[in-house]
């Protein structure tokens, strides 16, 4: 064994402390399936595989209709879920058993939408005049869906889709017609959510299987460590880096959090951080991996296809607020090692960066197909296919990182599992958004929510703001991104009609996301809790804190949408660059009273207050903030502290 895998061998002890495993099926719900072994475990494994054989054929060869692409997809989805997902979590520890009832489930479920699949024409003729048995199927199906979405993905999403299907019953619009418009139109269960998971999403969530295969992630541990570890408080840095790095792939916070968290986690309280900080770190910085280009998570797949806006526009606008979220929680991260005087992780813990680079740099080889095929015009699922053709190419590169006909078929087979829940939250969403369609209701709660806020920008967004995270506390970010685009997207466009549409959408985007550390349903604070041992109230409470950009950023880019780098020029960007990051900069010391040395009150308001002067694009703001700045950064780093030590301070 080499030098440098000694080092990479120290780092990597700490994760046999954690069970990775037992922390998914605990707060991720898609974790929680049935334990198969022997010739079933290979049967499954097979069947799984063979639907994202399936989804390929579907995007790249087949000439279906839209109606029959997704019905056929939406069947096959509930056939796997039934096999894999039982109706308790109990059950699951039940080995290569289903009971009978899942069976006839999955049976009707799958038959339910497969009847539409094989009966489109006759449909497509009938229009509304379906017939009773039409009806029957369309409610078997509807049902057996929200069963599906109930086992994985959770009850919160099912109440608020049945509040809009009892609201469509109240608006006096017969039992035909609902189901009519849920299951046999393209606005409703297959609508535009589940159009989009089963071209764009799916092949995505299939690539990250592939990455996640070459052992990227432990890379890019390995690289943040090179980058970061020396320095104070060196591995929350390394938690910052490597979600960060590990978020372009992966569309979960939680599977972010406990993925990389079970390494960085046990490192950081092996080197004196608080386990309820340590937990919070790897939490806020695994949410941001949802807003962080060039995969974004599957809803920005969604936004690309509501704002009608190529993907590459999407991804490009959200580099610059990514980048500063993260900014923002490494320089907190910093300021709090400097506060309890850590140190950085031992020399020998700390991998050469260019030695590694040059042994394992090709593993970005990937990103870098997906990244360039989008920006040169290539559709988004053509972009995908090629970047998994990338990774299986990539990977035999070294023996370590080869894919065998077993990983092969393994990642296959996790492409196909990560795909069921997403694709039960967009079918449900599709609910919503038909109903939506059919009552108009989004225009009245428009007016409400126009009327509540008195016309007044700032508190309409607030109250947008609200909306988005208490349904994301329980809501998917799919799910919920789809739901606010659909009716809180268009408020922000009403109330402010210079707003960008990307801008507004951006903005629900966010505050979606950011539910997953917002107590008290904070499930990525949750499972980084777990982790570390800490208390997950108080993990969410820090998460919060040390994620406030996210809750700053999308009221800066609806009222000046130059940060979405949209109608600008390339010295505004620089300058809102500069601005910016010197705002983050105070607003990091002043949230943790720390910057050279410890802050008085006086100067930590003072830095929060200029602080957000900077990051809000204006000349009046950036010169109040500068100079409210310039004063506390004197008075931390220019005048001194009467012989005490900056630790003790």
């Amino acid at each position: 064994m080499s030098h440098g895998e000694n080092k990479t061998t120290l780092l990597f002890d700490e994760i046999e402390k954690v069970d990775v495993d037992a922390v998914m099926a605990e707060y991720d719900r898609e974790s929680n399936t049935r334990h198969y072994k022997g010739v079933p475990r290979v049967i499954v494994r097979y069947i799984l595989a063979a639907f994202s054989v399936y989804v390929f054929y579907m995007n790249l060869i087949s000439a279906w209709p839209e109606q029959i692409r997704r019905s056929s997809f939406v069947g096959l989805i509930i056939f796997m879920a039934f096999m894999l997902f039982p109706a308790r979590k109990k059950a699951a520890k039940i080995e290569n058993y289903i009971p009978w009832y899942d069976i006839v489930l999955g049976i009707l479920g799958t038959g339910s939408f497969f009847y539409y699949t094989f009966n489109f024409s006759n449909m497509a003729q009938k229009a509304t005049r379906i017939s009773q048995l039409d009806v029957i199927i369309g409610i078997i199906g509807i049902l057996i869906i929200a069963e599906i979405c109930r086992r994985v993905v959770g009850v919160p999403i099912l109440v608020v889709a049945s509040c809009f299907i009892v609201y469509a019953f109240a608006a006096g619009y017969s039992l035909n017609r609902i189901v009519y418009t849920l299951f046999y139109t393209l606005d409703g269960i297959i609508g535009t959510p589940i159009g989009v998971c089963s071209t764009f999403i799916v092949l995505f969530i299939i690539f990250g299987a592939f990455l996640e295969k070459t052992n990227i992630g432990a890379f890019f541990i390995e690289i943040a460590n090179s980058v970061a570890g020396f320095s104070s408080g060196g591995p929350a840095k390394v938690a910052v880096i490597s979600s960060a790095l590990e978020g372009m792939y992966s569309g979960s916070s939680v599977a972010n959090t406990v993925g990389s968290g079970s390494v960085t986690i046990p490192i950081m309280k092996k080197t004196g951080y608080d386990p309820d900080f340590a937990a919070a770190v790897e939490a806020a910085a695994s949410t941001g991996g949802q807003i962080m280009p060039p995969v974004m998570g599957a809803a920005a797949f969604l936004m690309a296809e509501m704002t009608e806006m190529p993907y590459s526009v999407i991804a490009t606008a959200a580099i610059f607020p990514a980048v500063l979220y993260f900014a923002g929680i490494f320089l907190m991260v910093h300021f709090e090692a400097k506060k309890l005087g850590l140190k950085g992780l031992p020399k020998e813990m700390i991998p050469n960066f260019f030695k590694l680079f040059f042994k394992k740099g090709y593993l970005f080889l990937p990103i870098v197909v997906l990244i360039t095929t989008m920006s040169i015009g290539y559709t988004a699922s053509r972009a995908a296919c090629l970047a998994i053709l990338a990774s299986i190419i990539v990977s035999l590169f070294r023996k370590d990182t080869r894919l065998t006909p077993k990983t092969f078929i393994e990642a296959l087979e996790s492409g196909a599992k990560n795909t069921i829940g997403v694709a039960a939250a967009c079918s449900i969403a599709g609910i919503i958004v038909g109903i939506v369609s059919l009552t108009g209701i989004g225009l009245k709660l428009a007016d409400g929510l126009l009327l509540l806020s008195g016309g007044i920008d700032i508190i309409a967004l607030f109250l947008t703001m609200i909306a988005c995270i208490i349904l994301g506390m329980g809501v998917p970010t799919t799910a919920n991104y789809v739901i606010m685009a659909t009716i809180t997207a268009p408020i922000i466009l009403k109330l402010i009609p210079e707003t960008p549409v990307l801008a507004a959408h951006m903005f629900v985007f966010y505050f979606g996301i950011v539910a997953d550390i917002t107590p008290p349903v904070a499930l990525a604070a949750y499972a980084g809790s777990a982790i570390s041992g800490g208390n997950p109230i108080r993990t969410g409470v820090i998460a919060t804190r040390l994620a406030i950009t996210a809750f700053i950023i999308p009221y800066m880019f609806v009222l000046n949408p130059a940060m979405l780098l949209i109608n600008t020029s390339f010295w505004k960007v620089v300058l809102i660059v500069i601005t910016a990051s010197t705002g983050m900069f105070a607003i990091a010391g002043g949230l943790e009273g720390y910057m050279n040395k410890k802050l008085p009150w006086w100067q930590r308001i003072m830095a929060i207050v200029g602080g957000l002067g900077m990051i809000d694009p204006n000349l009046l703001t950036d010169a109040v903030g500068l100079i409210l700045i310039l004063i506390v950064v004197v008075n931390q780093y220019f005048i001194k502290d009467h012989g005490k030590s900056a630790v003790n301070a």
